[in-house]
């Protein structure tokens, strides 16, 4: 049962991460500072180290939510389409994938929080190695869908789903960071890398 005290740290750790990904996506990481978190989520010092040790937990606890969040709407979306009966046998996988990109999710600010993690794992590398671990889980669960929707529509891969995954993750990433490199507006940059997806599962799907 959750008790009123469990809901209230809940939102306090839900608004110090809202407030963390605005900020270190304006300034980076270095830039920002606890001070500036806690006056974006309207908290006191005390209240962000009574859920957080340090920025770097805070940083990578947000990188677990961003990436809890598009793999449970990606695994979603294709529960709904599996009782539609869009993934039958015979389904066209190009049609399929840009039906899951329609679910959204990227945006400019998105795009430029993982790119400042990605920066920090660069540089540092006991926080890279906790970044890696991280990706490394959501390429499992990546490749976990992808072998629910092979399944489902008797489709076969050229590779490893574990391996499939991990190319249409870093594609995708690639194109979305580009987009917003262009000045794409949130609308276009969650499509962006749809046309390149779908050639990519054409490669990775047998005939």
């Amino acid at each position: 049962m959750t008790t009123p005290a469990t809901r209230s740290r809940e939102n306090t750790r839900a608004r110090l991460l809202d407030a963390a990904a605005q900020v270190f996506a304006e300034v980076g990481l270095d830039g920002a500072s606890v001070e500036a978190v806690c006056e974006r989520a309207g908290f006191t010092r005390g209240a962000f180290y009574s859920n957080f040790e340090s920025k770097d937990e805070l940083f990578l606890t947000l990188t677990a939510s961003v990436a809890d969040v598009r793999v449970s709407a990606v695994r979603t979306r294709v529960e709904e389409m599996t009782a539609e009966g869009a993934l039958a046998e015979g389904c066209d996988p190009i049609e399929l994938v840009q039906r899951v990109m329609e679910l959204g999710g990227d945006d400019r600010l998105g795009v430029m929080l993982m790119s400042e993690i990605r920066i920090r794992a660069l540089r540092d590398a006991e926080f890279g190695e906790a970044y890696l671990a991280q990706e490394n889980e959501m390429v499992a669960s990546v490749a976990q869908i992808v072998e629910d929707i092979v399944a489902a529509g008797s489709l076969r891969l050229r590779i490893p789903a574990g391996a499939a995954a991990r190319m249409l993750m870093i594609l995708w990433e690639g194109m979305t960071v580009r987009g917003a490199m262009a000045g794409q507006d949130d609308e276009r940059l969650r499509h962006s890398g749809s046309e390149e997806l779908a050639r990519l599962v054409q490669l990775l799907i047998e005939p």
